[in-house]
């Protein structure tokens, strides 16, 4: 627990990683270091890199097998019991430690809070409503989605990863990415890699155990190395792969491949095109999330059948690194609102 008061801190939602990496980004723009609410391997990843951080959420799990969500009205209840939980939670932590400004990486129960507190409020996020269920369950999440909106509009300053145009209080500052110091020789150095190699990387939960069995079997007559980031929530070893694990540091990792294969998470996308990584997006079936961000990439669930092809394809392919300036721009923005305030 903290033993002063907050200034800015940032409620990072914690189902999977690609949250809180790029608060990380935005974080190191900052002109004061940040306190983070968190939790799961979210919470793990900043004290691995010794930021301060409230291990105060447990994040729902999603049901899913051979790379399909299962019972996608299940999870709605899930979310909105946790949102619920979230609620209570951030309501004690904002009375405690009385933060100055809330930045929120989608973690609307947080901004509920703020706002009712009258505190600024930040949120960063790439969907502005979600798209999970059909039928009758889509009712119910009609209405969050309205509550959703709610927040939103009531928020000070809300931030998209993404190109275009803004509008009112949203702000498109372009893809958020953490920086990287090392050249990539020294990073292949670093990691051992020397032969052509392929990582595969399925991020903060272990729903993409589906997608490393699948590209071990397809890169099985392909002359390359295959590494494996099996993230926080897989302990098994997988053979003919150099096992890595779960790192903080995925970013200089994916910069040092030559291929990335990954689910369909935004951040992580957005971090091999800004390092020039050629990759396979391929997203769990029935997320709409995930299945948005691969059709934009031109990829499918169903890809997985031709991997093979494709990791040979991108094998030959060359680097076309591009620029993404979203967590400076996505900092000053919240440098300028704190200075207000």
């Amino acid at each position: 627990m903290y033993d002063t008061i907050m200034k800015v801190c940032f409620f990072s939602s914690p189902i999977g990683l690609g949250h809180i990496t790029r608060d990380i980004a935005i974080a190191e723009y900052l002109n004061e270091t940040p306190d983070f609410v968190t939790g799961g391997g979210a919470a793990e990843l900043l004290r691995r890199l010794n930021m301060d951080v409230l291990d105060a959420y447990t994040p729902p799990s999603f049901s899913t097998s051979n790379g399909t969500l299962q019972n996608q009205t299940k999870w709605l209840w899930k979310y909105y019991r946790y949102y619920k939980d979230c609620k209570k939670t951030a309501q004690k932590i904002i009375t405690d430690y009385k933060p100055d400004m809330i930045v929120s990486d989608e973690d609307f129960a947080s901004l509920a809070v703020a706002q009712d507190k009258g505190i600024p409020s930040v949120l960063v996020t790439d969907i502005l409503e979600t798209r999970f269920t059909r039928g009758l369950a889509s009712l119910v999440e009609k209405r969050m989605n309205q509550s959703m909106r709610e927040i939103v509009q009531k928020c000070d300053l809300v931030i998209l990863p993404e190109h275009g145009k803004d509008d009112g209080n949203i702000k498109r500052v372009g893809p958020i990415v953490r920086s990287i110091r090392d050249s990539r020789d020294e990073l292949r150095k670093k990691f051992s890699f020397e032969k052509k190699t392929i990582v595969v990387s399925i991020g903060g939960t272990d729903a993409g155990v589906f997608l490393i069995e699948c590209a071990l079997e397809a890169a099985k007559g392909i002359d390359a190395d295959v590494v494996i980031v099996s993230g926080p929530r897989v302990a098994r070893k997988f053979p003919n792969a150099q096992n890595m694990g779960f790192v903080e540091n995925l970013h200089e990792v994916i910069f040092a491949a030559d291929v990335l294969v990954s689910l369909a998470g935004r951040s992580t996308i957005d971090e091999a095109r800004a390092y020039g990584t050629p990759a396979v997006f391929i997203p769990i079936r029935n997320h709409f999330e995930q299945e948005d961000n691969a059709k934009r990439e031109g990829f499918a669930h169903s890809d997985i059948g031709r991997l093979g092809e494709l990791l040979a394809e991108k094998l030959q392919k060359g680097r076309s690194p591009t620029q993404a300036g979203g967590a400076e721009a996505a900092a000053g923005l919240i440098n300028h609102i704190r200075s207000n305030a």
